[in-house]
């Protein structure tokens, strides 16, 4: 017999979603009004007024996308796309290849540079790319890839592009509110992100904000772009300037409840310190695994403080410890994708689970059903490094 569903309550430090702060599952059970009743239009103002602020951007096509990270991403290369557009792919992850399979689809030029896993892409390697390809339109990458906890630098990276005349799209869904995004300061042309990351919300919405540049682009291209929902000419009739609406779909009027409050709630913290929390969390988090034995994967300078790329200990069968960590203490982390599966962990530190008692529970839940499978650890000792790190911040 079907009855009601209630999940047990888990400690959410994977990859994503991440942990849903209690405010914003408050404020996504308040009543559900019209998509465009004028409190609801004046709350969608607000929402784009609070996303510049995290983008740190002055543009005006700034909005959620209806539809998760995912849509994001399919969003920047549909408008910006026409059949034959040469697009440079920067590829250091999986979320960089699913770039570079938009640009196939939507019938783009693809020239493809693959970086190994677990490093940050070299400016050098776009700067030769585009000295080859004068033609480029646009230079695409991930700033914050979630399947290897790697940071790249956004900002060179765009400037070399605009410097060649080509347009930037970036993924930042998993750096948003987590670490230093600046859009304007980058000159990025478009960004796309997600609200199950940092910014401690339910999934299911994008952040998403394009220059003017991009959007004049997308108004004068000379074929319909190929997606009526998430044609951005479209979708701005509806989240436009104005009380006057038009109606282009039903918006998920909860969930932009809860985004409006997780919105809130990184203004009231404050970008800076938001950052700071997630560097002093993944310090703490170190500490106790350096502690234990345990070696990361991404070399330090690159690496991202809200996602965790933790080797496996030689002999360890690594789903084995992340079944027993949620069974015996409803904690999840995540596994490898593609050539990392089953060597490591992602170990995420985002937004509300970025804190204290979750880098104290993932440590000692760690250390407990490693040594129950016998791993060549060392005991005793990652609490005591994990304490040391707060009590010196």
């Amino acid at each position: 017999m079907i009855t009601t569903f209630s999940p047990t309550p888990r400690t959410l430090m994977g990859p994503g979603p991440s942990d849903v702060h209690p405010r914003i599952l408050t404020a996504m059970a308040k009543p559900t009004i019209g998509h465009l009743d004028p409190e609801f239009i004046r709350l969608m103002d607000e929402i784009k007024v609070m996303l510049q602020g995290v983008f740190q951007t002055q543009n005006a096509l700034t909005i959620p996308l209806s539809a998760p990270g995912s849509a994001g991403m399919e969003a920047s290369f549909v408008n910006l796309i026409e059949p034959g557009d040469k697009v440079i792919i920067l590829q250091n992850g999986v979320f960089g290849g699913r770039m570079a399979e938009n640009v196939r689809r939507f019938g783009g030029d693809l020239v493809l540079l693959e970086t190994d896993w677990g490093r940050a892409i070299d400016p050098e390697q776009l700067r030769t790319a585009l000295q080859a390809h004068p033609d480029t339109k646009i230079v695409a990458f991930v700033h914050a890839e979630t399947s290897t906890g790697v940071r790249s630098d956004a900002k060179s990276l765009c400037e070399m592009a605009h410097a060649a005349g080509c347009l930037t799209i970036v993924d930042c869904v998993t750096s948003l509110v987590g670490c230093e995004v600046d859009v304007d300061g980058w000159g990025a042309d478009v960004v796309y992100s997600g609200t199950q990351k940092c910014l401690s919300c339910a999934p299911g919405l994008s952040p998403f904000t394009m220059s003017e540049r991009a959007a004049s682009l997308t108004q004068t291209r000379k074929t319909p772009v190929s997606s009526w929902f998430l044609d951005m000419n479209l979708v701005m009739g509806y989240w436009g300037a104005g009380s006057t609406r038009a109606y282009h779909h039903t918006a998920p009027v909860n969930a932009l409840y809860g985004l409006h409050e997780a919105l809130l709630m990184a203004t009231e913290e404050g970008l800076s310190a938001a950052w700071a929390r997630h560097a002093l969390n993944h310090q703490a988090l170190k500490a106790g695994l350096e502690a234990m034995g345990l070696r990361f994967f991404v070399p330090e300078s690159e690496r991202l403080a809200q996602l965790n790329l933790v080797e496996v200990p030689a002999g360890v069968d690594e789903a084995l410890i992340r079944r027993a960590l949620l069974g015996s203490y409803n904690l999840e982390i995540g596994a490898g994708l593609g050539p990392l599966a089953g060597k490591v962990w992602r170990i995420g530190l985002m937004g509300y689970a970025s804190r204290a008692e979750n880098v104290l529970l993932c440590v000692s839940a760690l250390e407990a059903v490693l040594a129950q499978s016998n791993a060549s650890i060392h005991r005793g000792q990652a609490i005591d490094a994990v304490q040391s790190v707060y009590a010196s911040a």
